[in-house]
């Protein structure tokens, strides 16, 4: 029979103590900059607990009295660790200038340096005994890579919820464009920070006012370019710079090479530590989140998870995904129960179990007499179930070419010779973003599944030519290739690649892929539900390589490779596989005004008239990656 303590082990470490805590402890950076920490110890009748304990660490932007980071820190120390939640550089109580995600902004000290700093500050105190571990999701998923990145002695174990594995390539940047989430993140940011007591009131209001009417900046972007000194962010500069940057910095360089801006670059120096990794099939950090996982497995000692759910950025405990709803057990438990027994066993050596448990953990979507139903929230119904494998990709995957026809048609059949498939794209009426890999963009952009269509209460702000509900399939701007109706369900699961072979009137463009699971028409249902599963956009420009750009010759076509992001999808019978094809995906990612220019210093746009080949020697085709059975 098992000992209790085992089985208490198993279940995480009981909440044994009371807590007491020291409010802004100001640690200090290397460079001198003082990063106020707020401290919670385990306690007994209302006095810190004698001993020595490990220490969990959180560093955010987002105030280290939010609701979220405060009750993490109650929840540790009582369970008998130091918890620590630290303002990053330059956000509420802590010093120095904040430059978005890489520190001061000068190269100089980052993310990196001060999550050095703090872990091994630390470690060094009376009441820690020497083993550090770290939490966070999103930008505090950031802070953790990146302090891990420059591998600081005392650091034993992390759990990253929804972090990046390069901002550069598959985040701020994204294939060449840029994701326009940050831009409004930018105008957000300043408007929820404690700044109003060192700036006139009039800024506060324009900050204020901007984050209120951000449909109108961003709109302003199908324009011209933005530029400094034009908009309420004059008032903070180094934000100001960090969103030039955004949108000019399209070279991978130094710039981008810092631990703040993802670990993909320090993959060889990194801290091997045991980390779980958790994303979401609809998260903006999707492919970074099983990206990171694959390298680390193959790199590292120690043991690494991943958990993969049907979820929007940070909402594992939630079961929809936009207009998209899921069984109730889609919903994960407690993300704190999960990381109890992760930090159980890696920083205090209890027997918690998670040794003997699978190393990867996903939420198949679709399958059950239900699926495809409304719920009484008017989402649509999808069922699904978890699992368990050994290993990302699964080993079992058959990478599986569906090639694109003339006339629309999708199959495993190579393609005839047939004209290529074409389509005018004119910058100043970009194809509206409706759902999809996205975080930190409401109202403009909410994240999730949808049924691809316009719709007024979504997309107005773009103007009158939006306020009506047709599918997007219908501009004429959008190319679809579709399977007929399936005979037999169909499981696709791992990363999705579009190659494809285009040719352009322009000498720069940009080309869009997305997966979508396309419903039969149904009661609930009546014109079907186009569901999408993953997008992504390469810029041509870009095609070879992010150091030297390379223009197109008008007219020749090229082979573009576009990632999607990963999924886990059932493709029910009756159902049909479907990509869309166009050249936007507006605002989330920026327009390619078609000219050639420097990026975010355009002086017109241009229509381009865009080719896809589908032909014996231009096959262009979605490689799924199917499980078989």
């Amino acid at each position: 029979m098992e000992s209790t303590h085992a089985a208490t082990a198993r279940q995480g470490s009981a909440a044994l103590y009371d807590v007491v805590y020291e409010r802004d402890v100001m640690v200090p950076a290397r460079d001198g900059t003082p990063l106020a920490t707020d401290l919670y110890f385990p306690a007994i009748g209302g006095e810190r607990a004698p001993g020595q304990f490990p220490v969990i660490m959180e560093r955010t932007p987002y105030n280290k009295l939010r609701l979220g980071a405060r009750d993490a820190g109650y929840f540790f120390a009582r369970r008998g660790y130091i918890g620590a939640v630290q303002d990053v550089r330059g956000r509420y109580a802590s010093g120095g200038t904040w430059y978005p995600f890489a520190g001061d902004g000068t190269g100089t000290q980052g993310e990196g340096e001060d999550g050095y700093d703090a872990v091994e500050w630390l470690a060094a105190q009376e009441w820690c005994d020497g083993a550090i571990g770290t939490i966070g999701g999103s930008y505090a998923g950031a802070t953790q890579s990146a302090l891990a990145a420059l591998n600081p002695p005392h650091l034993r174990a992390m759990a990253i919820s929804v972090g990046p594995h390069d901002y550069f390539e598959n985040s701020m940047r994204h294939h060449g464009a840029a994701e326009l989430r940050f831009f409004i993140y930018s105008f957000r940011m300043l408007h929820t920070n404690e700044w109003g007591d060192t700036m006139p009131p009039g800024v506060t209001d324009a900050f204020r006012d901007s984050h209120e009417h951000i449909h109108w900046w961003v709109r302003r972007l199908l324009d011209g370019p933005f530029r400094a000194g034009t908009s309420p962010l004059q008032h903070y500069p180094s934000v100001e710079q960090y969103v030039l940057d955004l949108l000019s910095r399209g070279e991978d360089d130094e710039h981008w090479a810092r631990p703040g801006f993802g670990p993909r670059r320090y993959y060889e120096q990194h801290a091997d530590v045991p980390t779980i990794y958790q994303g979401g099939w609809y998260d903006s950090y999707g492919t970074s989140t099983v990206t990171n996982f694959m390298e680390f497995t193959r790199r590292s000692r120690s043991p690494q998870r991943l958990i993969m759910g049907p979820w929007v950025h940070g909402a594992g405990e939630e079961n929809y995904a936009g207009e998209v709803e899921f069984d109730v057990e889609a919903a994960q438990d407690s993300w704190d129960d999960v990381r109890l027994r992760w930090f159980d066993r890696w920083l205090k050596g209890l027997d918690s179990g998670v040794d003997s448990e699978p190393p990867v953990k996903l939420f198949l979507m679709g399958g059950g007499e239900d699926d495809g139903r409304m719920t009484t929230g008017d989402r649509l119904l999808r069922g699904g179930s978890w699992r368990a494998a050994q290993d990302w990709p699964l080993p079992e995957t058959e990478p599986t070419p569906y090639y694109l026809h003339a006339g629309g048609g999708l199959s495993v059949a190579p393609p005839a010779a047939r004209p290529p498939s074409g389509y005018s794209f004119d910058p100043r009426y970009p194809v509206p973003t409706t759902g999809g890999n996205i975080s930190a963009a409401d109202p403009l952009m909410p994240p999730g599944g949808f049924d691809q269509r316009n719709r007024a209460d979504l997309h107005g702000w773009l103007g009158p030519d939006y306020q009506h509900t047709l599918p997007l399939a219908a501009r004429a701007d959008v190319l679809t290739f579709q399977t007929p109706p399936l005979e037999q369900p169909l499981e696709v699961t791992g990363s999705v690649v579009v190659e494809l072979w285009a040719s352009s009137s322009a000498v720069d463009t940009d080309f869009t892929a997305k997966l979508i699971d396309v419903y039969p028409p149904s009661p609930d249902w009546p014109d079907g539900f186009a569901l999408n599963l993953g997008d992504s956009v390469v810029r041509a420009r870009y095609r070879e390589g992010y150091d030297q750009p390379r223009f197109l010759e008008p007219g020749q076509p090229v082979k573009l490779s576009i990632l999607l992001y990963p999924t886990s999808n059932l493709f029910e019978r009756g159902h049909r596989i479907r990509i869309d094809i166009a050249s936007s995906n507006f605002p989330r990612f920026d327009v390619n005004p078609n000219t050639g220019e420097p990026l975010n210093a355009h002086t017109h746009h241009v229509v381009a008239r865009q080719l896809i080949h589908h032909a014996p020697d231009h096959p262009s085709h979605v490689l799924l990656p199917i499980i078989p059975g």
